[in-house]
This record gives structure tokens, sequence and C-alpha cells, in this order.
């Protein structure tokens, strides 16, 4: 392992967890969208507030970056990091408005199979992002998060399935089509993070 002097500055690792933390806020809310008592209108408004909020620390990431001599990493790792963070939220916000817009009232039970994938997801992205730092303990994140992609991709197909199974109306299957494959996109976004992850964690060893 090559010796490097990092800057002490921990900003960029404290808003990387902060954007990691709001993508956890943004699968709760999709898990209350998919009650069945949720009011969507209220859910979707708070995921809007969320997704701006989101939207607020990529702004934040890429202007620190523009104004740092020194950075922690290659700056294309950095904005590549903080983009695909952000594509996180702008699925999961996806997957709420389209609910709302498509005035769904029975979604499927499996797409909370998908959306617990999304959550643990989450949650492992939000506890992997402070350790950027060291470099420390991050194989076992991209390698669960990639465990967890499969099982995403094999409800995905189920879910499908059961789409195409005769028990739905096709104008219902073409609106749950739309939010089954934006629930795929959240959780291959998440697995891009993990790869970007564990290409910095190489450059950096």
């Amino acid at each position: 392992m090559r010796l490097r002097l990092r800057p002490v500055d921990t900003s960029f690792y404290d808003l990387f967890t902060e954007s990691a933390q709001h993508l956890v806020v943004g699968a709760d809310l999709l898990a209350e969208m998919l009650g069945d008592d949720a009011d969507h209108p209220d859910v979707a408004k708070r995921m809007r507030e969320a997704e701006h909020a989101a939207d607020e620390t990529t702004h934040a990431i890429v202007r620190r970056v523009n104004s740092t001599f020194v950075t922690p990493f290659d700056r294309e790792d950095i904005y590549a990091l903080g983009s695909q963070l952000d594509d996180i939220m702008d699925a999961m916000d996806e997957v709420v408005d389209q609910i709302l817009v498509y005035e769904v009232k029975v979604l499927p039970p499996e797409l909370s199979d998908q959306v617990a994938v999304l959550q643990r997801c989450a949650e492992l992205t939000a506890e992997a992002m402070p350790k950027l730092q060291s470099m420390q303990s991050l194989e076992e994140y991209w390698i669960e998060i990639n465990r967890l992609e499969n099982q995403g991709d094999k409800n995905h197909r189920r879910i499908l399935a059961k789409l195409f199974s005769g028990e739905f109306k096709a104008m219902e299957v073409l609106k749950l089509k739309d939010i089954v494959e934006s629930l795929e996109d959240a959780i291959d976004a998440f697995e891009k993070v993990a790869n970007i992850v564990e290409q910095i964690a190489v450059k950096e060893s």
C-alpha cells in the first residue's frame, strides 16, 4: 500500500454521508407510500422536499470540489459518486410520483420486497460513506450491495411475471410496469454507487 497524505478537511466525507442519509429518508418514504392507508399526496409532498434537500447536498459537493485545490481522491470520482447518489434519490422520487399521478389504488404486495431491498441498500450506503475517509472495511459493502442487486433482479422478474399473469387489467399493467421498472432502476443505481466506491478504494490502495 503506497503512502498517501490525505487532506485534513473532512467536508467531502461529511457531504457524502449526508447525501446517503437522504437516501435512507427517501427509501422510508417510498415504503410508506406503499402502505394500505398511505396519504399519497402528503407522502409525495414530503418526498419532493427530501429530493430537494438531496439536490442541495449534491450542489454542495460540486461547489466544494470546484473550490478545493487538493481533493481526497480523484475529482472525477467525486463527481461520479455525488451524481450517482443523486440519481438514486431521483429514481425513488419518480416511483412515488408515478404512484400519485397514475392514481394507483392497489399495488402488488411483492413491490414491498423491492422496497425492502432499497431500504437495506440505503442503510448500507449510509454506513459506508464515512468509511471513505479511512478506506477500511469497504469490501463487504460492495459485495453485499451486489448480492442485494441480484435479489432485486429476481424480485423484478417475479413481479413482471405476476403483472402479465392475467390478474390485472391492461391499463393497470402499463401503470404498474412503469413503477416496477423505476424501482429496478433505483436498485441498479445503488450497485453503480458500490462500483464507484470499489473503484475509489482500488485506486487509493
